[in-house]
């Protein structure tokens, strides 16, 4: 249960992120184009949690460990995006590295503020 939290949370801010903008773009809101958007990063945010949590021993609250995450939710959303040819332009690319990055190393930030 004390991993699922984590992996919980990373997913729903991915589904976040996704919804933003989609929403910010004024693409359709229905549950099928959230996950065609949100699908290649949330393949990226499991093969960062595959690759830290398989790789190091960092905690999975961590920011170290977060950045793992982000680093990968990244590479291959981007990645498949391209394979898809669902877009990649450059404006994108920063826009969603900032975003997953606050959203995904943020509550981490807060978790270690807080102690939790």
């Amino acid at each position: 249960m004390t991993r699922l939290l984590p992996v919980l949370a990373d997913a729903a801010l991915v589904l976040l992120f996704a919804f933003l903008g989609r929403r910010s773009h004024e693409h359709g809101l229905s549950l099928t184009g959230l996950f065609q958007t949100a699908g290649p990063f949330l393949c990226g945010t499991a093969a960062g949690w595959l690759l830290a949590a398989g790789l190091t021993d960092l905690a999975p609250r961590s920011v170290p460990f977060g950045l793992v995450v982000v680093a990968a939710t990244v590479v291959v959303g981007m990645g498949l995006r391209l394979v898809f040819a669902q877009g990649v332009a450059w404006s994108f690319v920063l826009v969603a590295t900032a975003v997953l990055s606050v959203l995904l190393l943020g509550w981490r930030a807060i978790a270690g503020l807080v102690g939790a």
